[in-house]
């Protein structure tokens, strides 16, 4: 899983709108989906857009909603070509019904494929998700347990990611899949989004093969 941070402040060292920066970042979307179907991932998550991304500029908010749009019809039948099946989490009612149009389309021509799952969260959050798994379990008249808000999560059917990626070089998961991540490995880099590509992706990669993961058990040493 991605935060993708620092498109902003790219464009804004460039002496560039932001809106540049943004354009930027789906560049290194790009980039990294290869790199990641190069390695085997099986699951890719990227955060696109919060719930607190609304609380931005309102021409910034709809540079990005027309970005998304022009991204998906763009974007989209390649991913079909490779194979790649495409989610999106989050709430879609808040986005225009032509935006809402093209996300269920993207759905539909890639749900049958069986390479990499892009996950992309659009006016996501954690406490969100936990929120409505927990009103869908109560309404279903089920006991509140792990497994039962595990199956109403957004995410249902999808593992924890392994590792989270933050780049930018903010060192916070910004309410972003918090149950999903309790176990998940951590690396934060100071390289802003749409400067990271294959050599970064490949070292919080390497990074991550080095971790001993115990979940709580003692090393094999011990």
């Amino acid at each position: 899983a991605i935060i993708m941070d620092g498109n902003g402040r790219w464009a804004q060292q460039r002496h560039q709108p932001r809106a540049l920066g943004h354009r930027a970042g789906v560049r290194s979307v790009r980039k990294v989906l290869r790199a990641a179907h190069s390695a085997g991932v099986q699951y890719l998550t990227i955060f696109a857009f919060s719930q607190e991304n609304w609380k931005r500029p309102e021409l910034e908010v709809k540079l990005l909603m027309q970005l998304f749009v022009a991204t998906l019809g763009r974007e989209v039948a390649s991913l079909n070509r490779n194979n790649v099946r495409i989610r999106f989490i989050g709430s879609r009612e808040g986005f225009a019904p032509k935006l809402q149009e093209a996300m269920q389309q993207a759905i539909e021509l890639t749900k049958d494929n069986t390479g990499l799952t892009l996950l992309v969260a659009v006016d996501y959050g954690g406490q969100w998700d936990i929120v409505q798994a927990a009103r869908r379990v109560l309404a279903a008249g089920v006991e509140i347990t792990t497994e039962s808000l595990e199956l109403q999560l957004d995410t249902h059917g999808v593992p924890p990611p392994d590792l989270l990626v933050r780049t930018g070089g903010e060192q916070r998961i910004s309410n972003f899949m918090l149950w999903q991540l309790a176990y998940t490995e951590l690396y934060f880099c100071d390289t802003l989004w749409p400067d990271f590509g294959d050599a970064e992706f490949t070292r919080a990669l390497e990074w991550f093969a080095s971790r001993d993961r115990r979940f709580g058990r003692l090393p094999e040493s011990a």
